[in-house]
């Protein structure tokens, strides 16, 4: 775990190596190598710490009793998840968080932050980090109602598609999920999903193969 390279990221912003080092000893941080699969944060469970994706990838579930799985967002390196939970550690978390991949996580134990006599200039940057993080996951959340607001299959794919295009700046992209996650994060069945995908080709709105995607202009 390079000091450096922490530096960059949103939670540490603005912060000096110095107070870099002094904030991960004092909030107990923790890096772990996990693998495909792991179920990293269970529902039920409660947590006061945060996760810092350093490489890989993790993808947020709700998973009911039935066995039905809703991704409701994908953590990429760089990322992090669970800094709500982990600020309001009396919560019981509601979703699942699972390694989509390899990774390795930096574990950073937010939940006393405020509760303690800690009084320094990291303290305060990294409060300012944690809100700015907050809000952009409430973007990032409030984005997928939008997705999956509209009735028609090819209205929430598009509508997906679409803000991947505007966010890349480019009408060529690839999305973080495979056919299944992709289907799961727009509530869809994946068997109609594929059909609409292909729907779509043939109607000359869309180039795909596996998660690379290309919108076509429409003459």
């Amino acid at each position: 775990m390079e000091i450096e390279t922490l530096g960059k990221t949103a939670l540490f912003r603005s912060m000096t190596e110095e107070e870099i080092h002094l904030c991960l000893k004092e909030l107990r941080s923790q890096e772990k190598k996990i693998k495909k699969g792991t179920v990293i944060m269970h529902a039920g469970s409660l947590t006061d710490r945060m996760g810092l994706v350093l490489s890989g990838s993790v993808t947020i579930e709700s998973n009911d009793v039935l066995g039905n799985c809703t991704i409701l967002s994908h953590v990429g390196s760089g990322q992090f998840f669970a800094e709500t939970y982990a600020l309001l550690p009396d919560e019981v978390m509601l979703v699942d968080v699972r390694a989509n991949e390899d990774c390795n996580i930096l574990f950073v134990t937010v939940g006393g932050l405020f509760k303690s006599g800690i009084s320094s200039i990291w303290k305060d940057k990294l409060t300012r980090n944690l809100l700015m993080i907050s809000a952009h996951k409430n973007l990032t959340l409030s984005g997928r109602s939008f997705h999956t607001a509209p009735k028609s299959a090819r209205g929430r794919i598009l509508s997906y598609l679409n803000t991947v295009s505007l966010q890349k700046h480019t009408n060529e992209f690839d999305i973080p999920f495979d056919r299944q996650q992709l289907a799961d994060y727009l509530n869809l069945e994946r068997t109609n999903m594929s059909k609409e995908l292909g729907r779509m080709k043939r109607d000359g709105i869309i180039e795909c193969r596996k998660n690379h995607f290309r919108l076509l202009e429409r003459k």
